[in-house]
Parts: C-alpha cells; sequence; structure tokens
C-alpha cells in the first residue's frame, strides 16, 4: 500500500462498530419479539432489517470498490442503491401504517437506521483491515 498513513482501524472503533451493530440489531429483535403484532407482520420487519443490512453493506463495498478502482457494473452499483433506498422506504411506510404507539415507531426507525450504520462500519473496518495485512475475521 502506497500511503502515507495506516488504513487499519484502532480496536476501539472496531469494537464501537461491532457494539453498535450488535445493540441495534439486538434491540429491533427484541422488540419484534415482544411487539403484540401478527406473525406475518413480524415477518415483514424481520426481512427488512435483513435486507437492508445487506444492502447497506452492498452499498458500502460498491462505492469503495469504485474509489479503489476496482471495477463495479453499473448495474449492480445501481441495485445497491435502490435496495438501500427500498428498505428504508418499505420500512416508514410500514411503520406509517403500523397501529403502534409513535414512540414504538421511533424505536424501529432509530433502532434500525443505528444497525444500517453499524453494519457500514462493520464493512469498512473488515475491509480497512484486510487491505492493511491484518485480517479481523
Amino acid at each position: 500500500m502506497n500511503s502515507a498513513f495506516s488504513r487499519k482501524p484502532s480496536a476501539a472503533f472496531v469494537g464501537a462498530s461491532w457494539t453498535a451493530l450488535m445493540l441495534g440489531a439486538l434491540a429491533y429483535l427484541i422488540g419484534l419479539w415482544n411487539a403484540q403484532m401478527q406473525l406475518n407482520e413480524k415477518g415483514y420487519y424481520l426481512t427488512l432489517l435483513l435486507y437492508g443490512l445487506f444492502a447497506a453493506v452492498s452499498v458500502q463495498k460498491a462505492v469503495r470498490d469504485r474509489m479503489e478502482g476496482i471495477p463495479v457494473t453499473n448495474i449492480y452499483y445501481g441495485l445497491a442503491w435502490v435496495s438501500v433506498v427500498s428498505s428504508l422506504l418499505l420500512l416508514f411506510i410500514g411503520l406509517w401504517n403500523a397501529q403502534i404507539s409513535f414512540s414504538e415507531k421511533g424505536f424501529y426507525g432509530m433502532a434500525y437506521a443505528l444497525s444500517l450504520f453499524a453494519a457500514i462500519a462493520v464493512q469498512k473496518n473488515t475491509r480497512d483491515s484486510a487491505t492493511s495485512g491484518d485480517d479481523i475475521e
């Protein structure tokens, strides 16, 4: 690597990223477990979490690949962005129409946002560690 600085993330940032991901996802899942909603509704919100996490990591990877000159097809790049926007839009629509209190809606929205942001940070840390020669997986 020909850079003047190391891209290797600090242990504190790696730990904070993993902790944020686990806290966000776990809070969201515990909320779903305890929610007074039908099983199909719980499945919808669970699927959105999984879809959103995968989409966020895909966007981070595609953007980073392009920055580093690694070929990324326009169709994959576009689909990754459409997936993130779709997952957020579907969550918003689901929560808008849900028969739950505003505080619960806010809870799910914030836990979802924390999870997606943390997934991006974990992916970045994993990649930075791998490119610095010290893979943390």
